[in-house]
């Protein structure tokens, strides 16, 4: 084992045992496979104020399995906490903080292996850039959704979420009373946003991806059988462990497990559910941590043949829970393996192949578990409380319904079109993403004029003054990974424009990111970024945009000459800078001085660090 570094007898490692005496560590646990818990609880987040608990337990059982648990905590940032100011500026970079903190303890002391207790935006995919580069057995276990909440509008009793008190926020009509009521209504317990926003996007992600057990992605926080999902983890990573260093098997190991098939499976179910447009980013960036040789033309094309057969909230009606009861990630994977678009030479975790799971998990199988029925009855309890597994409610029955249920099959698909698209042309050279779950078909083609500005601040000034107006293409650009730097989330845009009326009128361009909690015509990602030259950089008020969701295009009709002029105009000048007053600090130009565009997952350019660190 990696630990046998520190744990054997060599007397020169005398001092290191003593450290891990003080520390807890008897003479009888010599030997055992060492545990890192990377845990992100923070009283900042409602996705996170529970995992002080879930530590706690996931370390117990450990502990009960046979193994030497070691929890430690990384960083964890509220997007919606942040958003809308300049702290949003540090969401993204603190993917790779995460990273490289996971990355740091388990090498520095030797761990065996790792279970990531994570759950909102950034933090999955941080750890599981770590797992994927660390390469020993891992577990995922996320916190858990949060149940969507409940509130009087006009009389009527509708469900609400973090989107709904967004936008009414921007909403005239709605009193400051009103608002207070949505305030304290829209989140009404721990857990990740309801509904299909990043978070949640992200650790649907790593179920189908291989990396975390069944009903990782939607059984609720609030749930006393999330409870036993972490139990359960616990356990199975010292049998991992042993199986890995014992009987030398790599089956076990996360890039045995994330294989490119894997990835592409993974990102077939992402597109189907209509996930948000960050887990394109952050499957890129996970990818090269495994070396793998996945990219934005893999999403383009699986884009191109995987409908979209689950509309949860924001773009539907569904919320995660509803989800849940028909059966999670597994009923979907289910539906899209019946319709042959799965690869089959892929296993989990838990699992030896993706037959054998699905053939135990998918509630539309004869071959179903009742473990696995017991597990998708879980139900919301309806109780407003910061703490976990608060009740036992469950749902009379499973929604089984491939026709009006929250899960279709693949021959009567919510939307035709998969839940996410790349589109391309001389606005984005190299790709950009819309979830064309949350537009209404009604604008897939849009014609319109360029309303230009150079952050999220002038974006949400121009809406709220009413400055924006119907048809008009909304261009938020110099907010991408360099320019922001940061690369912020713009839910507030979004969500203003839904507030004023005008959600189904306007375009939303930006080379920054957009919320999993967004929809309409918001496009984002756009690459090049406007600080590395992007055409982006070009535009200007009154440019008429075009574009074409089925034809995935996306084009500024302004002739190339006229393009080529602006582009020598800007290079002679002040060159790609934005027009705007913030004040950037140290360690974000050190993020930006290192990041890459959205098409490369806005990661860190290796052959720039390497040449600079002149290493190899």
């Amino acid at each position: 084992m990696r630990s046998a570094t520190v744990i054997n007898n060599d007397r020169m490692f005398a001092g290191a045992r003593a450290l891990y005496r003080a520390a807890g560590v008897s003479d009888k646990d010599f030997g055992k496979p060492i545990v890192a818990i990377a845990n992100s609880f923070s009283e900042f987040l409602p996705g996170h104020v529970h995992l002080q608990k879930v530590g706690r337990l996931v370390s117990e059982a450990v502990k009960q399995a046979g193994g030497i648990p070691r929890e430690f905590n990384t960083i964890a940032v509220d997007d919606g906490i942040a958003m809308g100011h300049t702290g949003m500026l540090y969401s993204l970079p603190s993917r790779d903080i995460i990273a490289d903190a996971v990355e740091y303890s388990v090498n520095a002391h030797c761990a065996d292996a790792l279970i990531c207790i994570s759950n909102c935006d950034k933090v999955t995919p941080g750890m599981l850039m770590a797992a994927l580069r660390l390469n020993i057995p891992t577990i995922f276990v996320s916190g858990g959704p949060m149940e969507a909440g409940y509130t009087v509008v006009n009389g009527k009793k509708e469900r609400t979420d973090l989107i709904s008190v967004m936008s009414a926020s921007a909403d005239n009509n709605i009193s400051d009373e009103e608002l207070v009521n949505f305030e304290r209504t829209a989140c009404p317990t721990c857990g990740s946003c309801a509904g299909m926003f990043t978070a949640n996007s992200m650790n649907c992600l790593t179920e189908a991806l291989g990396l975390a057990l069944p009903g990782n992605g939607t059984t609720l926080a609030s749930h006393s059988y999330r409870k036993e999902l972490f139990e359960k983890a616990g356990k199975l990573i010292v049998d991992l462990a042993n199986r890995y260093y014992l009987q030398d098997d790599d089956s076990v190991l996360p890039r045995s497990i994330a294989t490119k098939h894997a990835f592409e499976n993974a990102m077939t179910m992402d597109v189907a559910m209509g996930g948000s447009t960050n887990t394109v980013l952050h499957i890129l960036a996970c990818a090269q941590s495994a070396d793998v040789d996945f990219t934005l033309d893999d999403i383009e094309r699986i884009s191109h043949t995987v409908p979209c057969i689950c509309k949860a909230a924001p773009s539907g009606k569904w919320e995660i829970s509803d989800v849940h009861r028909a059966g999670g990630i597994s009923r979907i994977l289910g539906e899209l393996d019946r319709a042959g678009k799965l690869h089959q030479d892929v296993h989990s975790v838990d699992y030896p192949s993706l037959e054998a799971k699905l053939n135990d998990w998918d509630i539309r199988r004869d071959t179903c578990t009742d473990e696995a029925k017991r597990l998708f009855h879980a139900a919301p309890g309806g109780i407003i409380s910061p703490e976990p597994w608060t009740h036992t409610t469950l749902f009379d029955t499973l929604d089984t319904d491939p026709v009006n249920g929250a899960v279709h099959d693949i021959d009567h698909p919510e939307i035709e079109e998969g839940g996410l698209a790349i589109l391309h042309g001389n606005l984005a050279p190299n790709g950009c993403v819309v979830k064309t779950a949350g537009v209404d078909k009604s604008i897939w083609h849009f014609k319109g004029k360029a309303f230009v500005v150079d952050s999220q601040e002038q974006a949400c000034k121009a809406i709220l003054s009413d400055e924006l107006k119907p048809g008009d293409a909304l261009i938020i650009r110099y907010e991408g990974p360099k320019g922001g730097p940061g690369m912020q989330e713009m839910l507030y845009p979004t969500a203003f424009v839904k507030g004023k009326g005008i959600g189904k009128k306007v375009a939303l361009i930006t080379d920054g990111r957009y919320s999993g909690g967004s929809s309409g015509l918001s496009i984002g990602h756009v690459a090049p970024e406007a600080a590395a030259g992007g055409p982006i950089a070009l535009i200007e008020n009154g440019d008429e945009i075009e574009i074409n969701i089925p034809e995935r295009t996306i084009s500024v009709n302004v002739p190339d000459d006229v393009l080529a002029a602006r582009r020598k105009k800007i290079e002679e000048g002040e060159g790609y800078r934005p027009h705007r007053d913030r004040k950037v600090s140290l360690a974000l130009k050190a993020y930006a001085a290192f990041a890459r565009s959205a098409d490369k997952g806005a990661t860190r350019d290796p052959d720039l660090i390497n040449k600079l660190a002149n290493l190899d």
